[in-house]
C-alpha cells in the first residue's frame, strides 16, 4: 500500500476516526486505525460499541488496507512538517512514513484480523439539516441519566413521524424535549433510543451548516452519514418513559420572562451552591416579579428577575444547576414558564411557534 496526503487533511482525519479507538482492549486490533486505500483513504476507529468512518482525499499510488498503531501514528502526523505526507506500508507490513526530511519506521497489522462493522442494512435514510440535528442533541443531551439501573435513559430517544423529528431526554429529575419540522416530510414513523456516548460524537462531527446529514435505522443499530464520515452504534434496548403522559399540559399560571435575565438571576444565587454545598433555589412567582433566594452554610443570596405575568405568589423550589441548564438550552430570546403548584414541575415553553421545545424540571421540597 501506498498513498501521499496532505498533512492537514490527514491529522483531521485521524482526529476524527481515532474517537472511537478503543483504548485497552483483550483485542488489540480495535486499538489501531483501520486504514484503506483505493478511491482516496478511507480511516476507521472501532470500540466495539460505535465505529467512525471517515473518507479523506488521498493520491494512491498502491491500493492496499492494514490496522495502524492509531495514537503513534496520530502523534508521528501531528508533528510532521507541513506538506505531503507519504506512506508505504509492504507485504510484511512495515510502514514508511515521510514528510519533508523527516523519516519514520513503524509496524502494521494484517486488516483481515480487524472485526467486520455492523450492518445496517439498506434502508432508506432519513434527512435532516445538520445544524437542526446538532440542535436536537444539544439540546436535549445534558438531561440524559447517568444512572445504569436504567441504561435506556443513558440515550437519547429520537422519534421521527411524517412531519416532525423530536429528541427527548431524561434522567429522573427533568426532561428535555427537542422538535424539528422539515420542510418535505419524512414519509416514516420510527422510535429509537440512541447513547449519549455516541451522540457526543455525532455533535462532534456535525457542522453548522444546512447540508443535509441522514440517519438509518437498522434491526439492532444506527448509522449517520454526516458528509464523508459515517458513524454506527448499537441502539438502547428497554422501555423508556412515556413522556407525553409526564409533562403537564394546560398548566393555570403561566408567565414569560427574557430567558438571558431569568439565566443570569440564577447563575448570580447559584454561586453559593455547590456539589458539597446543596440547596435548592427558592422561587417566589408574584405579580410582575420573581424573586429568587438561597442559603447554605457558606452564606445566603438573593436576587429578583422580571416577569412578565402574575405568579399568584406561588413559592417553589428547584435544583439549581437543572434550571440553569434548561435555560442554557432555551433556543429563543423569551421563554413561557408554566406552573401549577408548589409539588408540580415547571415547564419551559415556546413563547410563539417559530419554535418547538420542551424542557421540565421536578421541584424540590423546601424546608419551613
Amino acid at each position: 500500500m501506498r498513498f501521499t496526503c496532505e498533512k492537514s487533511v490527514l491529522v483531521s482525519g485521524l482526529s476524527i476516526a481515532s474517537r472511537t479507538v478503543a483504548q485497552k482492549s483483550s483485542l488489540s486490533v480495535i486499538e489501531g486505525i483501520l486504514c484503506r486505500a483505493g478511491m482516496g483513504l478511507s480511516l476507521t476507529g472501532y470500540n466495539m460499541e460505535t465505529a467512525i468512518t471517515y473518507q479523506i482525499p488521498a493520491d494512491v499510488a498502491d491500493p492496499g488496507e492494514c490496522i495502524l498503531p492509531a495514537k503513534l501514528f496520530g502523534d508521528i502526523v501531528r508533528r510532521l512538517p507541513e506538506g505531503p505526507v507519504t506512506v508505504v506500508v509492504d507485504d510484511n507490513y512495515k510502514v514508511s512514513i515521510r514528510a519533508g526530511f523527516a523519516s519514520f519506521n513503524i509496524a502494521a497489522e494484517s486488516a483481515d484480523d480487524y472485526p467486520e462493522l455492523p450492518d445496517v442494512g439498506e434502508g432508506r435514510g432519513v434527512q435532516i439539516p445538520q445544524n437542526a440535528l446538532k440542535n436536537l442533541i444539544s439540546g436535549t443531551i445534558f438531561s440524559v441519566s447517568e444512572n445504569q439501573a436504567r441504561p435506556i435513559h443513558t440515550g437519547v430517544r429520537f422519534e421521527v413521524e411524517d412531519k416532525s423529528i423530536s429528541a427527548i431526554a431524561v434522567d429522573g429529575f427533568r426532561l428535555a424535549r427537542r422538535t424539528f419540522h422539515p420542510e418535505i416530510s419524512t414519509g416514516r414513523t420510527l422510535a429509537f433510543v440512541v447513547p449519549a456516548p455516541a451522540l457526543k460524537e455525532v455533535e462532534k462531527i456535525l457542522t453548522d451548516t444546512e447540508e443535509n446529514a441522514s440517519f438509518t435505522l437498522g434491526t439492532r443499530h444506527i448509522l449517520f452519514q454526516i458528509g464523508t464520515a459515517t458513524l454506527v452504534c448499537r441502539l438502547l434496548d428497554g422501555d423508556f418513559l412515556d413522556w407525553k403522559k409526564v409533562v403537564p399540559t394546560g398548566c393555570p399560571i403561566k408567565l414569560v420572562a427574557h430567558v438571558s435575565d431569568l439565566a443570569s438571576s440564577i447563575e448570580r444565587v447559584g454561586l453559593i451552591v455547590s456539589e458539597k454545598f446543596k440547596s435548592p433555589v427558592r422561587c417566589v412567582f408574584s405579580d410582575q416579579v420573581l424573586l429568587l433566594r438561597t442559603s447554605t452554610t457558606i452564606g445566603a443570596a438573593e436576587d429578583q428577575c422580571a416577569i412578565a405575568g402574575d405568579g399568584k405568589d406561588l413559592e417553589i423550589g428547584f435544583n439549581v444547576r437543572y434550571l440553569a441548564d434548561a435555560l442554557k438550552a432555551v433556543p429563543s430570546e423569551e421563554v413561557c414558564l408554566e406552573l401549577t403548584n408548589g409539588l408540580s414541575p415547571i415547564v419551559l415553553t415556546p413563547v410563539d411557534d417559530k419554535q418547538d421545545f420542551a424542557y421540565m424540571v421536578l421541584p424540590v421540597r423546601l424546608k419551613g
